[in-house]
């Protein structure tokens, strides 16, 4: 069953894909380089991208490829991301979470690219995936034969704490929270 389904009172914005901040990482095209952000290979992403997305307020959007590649790709970001975060504890979960988020929004939307965020805020880790698709997901319960296909969002309700969808200017934000239990 759902938890909940209401965002964090975020305003909505609309994707972008904005520059690196380390002089080291390649940088991410803008917008009208897409096709340059395709053709970086999954390695010069990540060395891209993740500085922004360690920032806990979360504030960056890291915009990825809308292709298979980019669900390990978002798998080891958040591992990372995760790590450096002190979060051990849900490594596993937020790993397994983001993969079924990135695979839902790569086969099911039909856009270029995909966008990914994390926020911490006291007590809880949010990972939001996001696409140009303004159709809101809906839980299915899959037949028990399918085994690749139909349980994305059912593994998401099973073990989120909380998630739902946002519809933003330019598509929708699909995101999971996980509680943090902070050490005393």
């Amino acid at each position: 069953m759902m938890v909940g389904m209401a965002g964090w009172g975020e305003v909505d914005q609309s994707s972008h894909l904005g520059l690196s901040l380390t002089a080291d990482a390649p940088p991410v095209p803008e917008r009208s380089s897409l096709a340059a952000l395709e053709r970086l290979s999954a390695w010069e992403l990540e060395r891209a991208v993740l500085p922004r997305l360690r920032d806990p307020a979360g504030a960056e959007e890291v915009r990825l490829p809308a292709r298979g590649e980019s669900a390990p790709l978002a798998r080891r970001l958040v591992l990372s991301v995760l790590q450096s975060w002190g979060l051990h504890q849900l490594l596993e979960i937020g790993e397994l979470l983001t993969a079924e988020l990135v695979a839902n929004a790569v086969r099911h939307t039909g856009g270029r690219t995909i966008g990914l965020k994390l926020q911490r805020r006291p007590g809880w880790l949010k990972v939001e995936v996001r696409d140009s698709s303004r159709a809101l997901p809906c839980l299915i319960v899959a037949e028990p034969s399918l085994t690749e296909y139909g349980r994305g969002l059912t593994v998401v309700d099973a073990l989120a704490d909380r998630w739902g969808a946002d519809l933003l200017p330019r598509g929708k934000g699909v995101w999971f929270e996980l509680k943090v239990r902070e050490r005393a």
